[in-house]
């Protein structure tokens, strides 16, 4: 991976993304509703203001921000964490920014609407690493971005709340990555595995 073009507004902006999601998780078991709604206005401030936004400036003045579905307190689930007997590598080619080495860690499942599922748990590779919870659904493509999205990213500070055996998924928070707001990025897309067969009406959406 190459140096970013500004390595000090880069360190700002996943600073200030970790400080988000800590803010998010502190008011999420009180009033999860008040923290998904801050932390959406957080974040669209942070898309308007910072230079390491993936809305481009010549874009920022005719943005009316970030779309969402309504919040749904039914898509907050805890799910219980079931280790992976093995790690199992595998490489994602980013293009310009090379590979990026991941490795299946566990399984985080979980029941919806009475029907048992589960999502793989990802850990990228490297210095320090990070834990990567991706998805895609019946809504991928259509009402949300084709690549999928993410919950959990934690190499950019994004973190809901991951314990030894459980991990909060809560599809509200659910985002696009910057790719699918500049194709000048580089985004790891969610593996096919992290297909859900039904659809998430949560989170962020394109349309």
């Amino acid at each position: 991976m190459g140096i970013p073009a500004d390595p000090l507004t880069l360190a700002h902006w996943r600073r200030t993304v970790a400080e988000i999601y800590a803010a998010a998780r502190a008011a999420g078991e009180r009033d999860p509703a008040g923290a998904v709604d801050e932390f959406r206005t957080a974040r669209d401030e942070l898309f308007r203001m910072h230079p390491d936004s993936p809305i481009t400036l010549e874009r920022r003045a005719g943005w009316s921000g970030t779309r969402w579905f309504a919040y749904d307190p039914s898509w907050r689930i805890v799910a219980a964490i079931e280790r992976a007997p093995a790690s199992d590598e595998f490489e994602i080619d980013l293009a310009e920014d090379g590979v990026l080495r991941c490795a299946r860690v566990g399984y985080a499942r979980f029941s919806r609407e009475g029907r048992a599922t589960s999502l793989a748990l990802y850990w990228f590779e490297g210095y320090g690493g990070g834990l990567w919870l991706p998805f895609l659904d019946a809504t991928s493509g259509a009402a949300t971005y084709g690549g999928g999205r993410y919950l959990y990213d934690t190499i950019k500070g994004a973190d809901l709340g991951v314990g030894a055996t459980t991990i909060v998924l809560d599809f509200n928070f659910a985002y696009n990555p910057s790719c699918a707001y500049d194709e000048r990025w580089s985004c790891p897309l969610s593996p096919p595995e992290n297909r859900l067969p039904f659809a998430v009406a949560a989170g962020e959406r394109m349309s």
